[in-house]
């Protein structure tokens, strides 16, 4: 197993969330994530119920997820969902669309893939030997 990503070609590194990381794209995405907007986005994914809020919202894709159905789903009170997903909206990580009468929930993907990227971007800068192999003790 690697300590490291490929550097030419890039590898997945969440086949659940499905992400992507190339190398070869990280100054450009990389630049547009402040330390101040990681630790936000972060400390929200910090509680439980919004880290299970945003996983099923990823999981339910670009068509996203009516609230009364995430409120079903998750069995979680409807005041709670709601201060939670505000908690959400505020950093960035989800949106609400209007559709009718219906309010949807939808992950912001771009901005996961930028706070993945953010955390990786400096993946093994100070090992003096670089991305090889790791070695294990035996």
């Amino acid at each position: 197993m690697s300590t490291c990503f490929e550097e030419i070609g890039g590898t997945y590194i969440s086949n659940i969330l499905e992400i992507w990381f190339d190398s070869r794209k990280l100054p450009a995405q990389y630049s547009g994530m402040k330390l101040i907007d990681a630790a936000s986005r972060l400390e929200a994914l910090g509680n439980p119920t919004r880290l299970r809020i945003y996983r099923t919202l990823v999981r339910a894709g670009q068509s996203g997820m009516p609230v009364g159905r995430l409120q079903e789903k998750l069995k979680v009170a409807p005041s709670t969902l709601s201060h939670h997903v505000k908690s959400l909206v505020s950093v960035g990580l989800i949106r609400q669309v209007r559709e009718g009468t219906t309010l949807v929930c939808h992950a912001e993907y771009d901005t996961m893939r930028g706070l993945v990227d953010f955390l990786v971007a400096e993946c093994c800068a100070d090992e003096a030997t670089g991305c090889n192999e790791t070695k294990t003790a035996a």
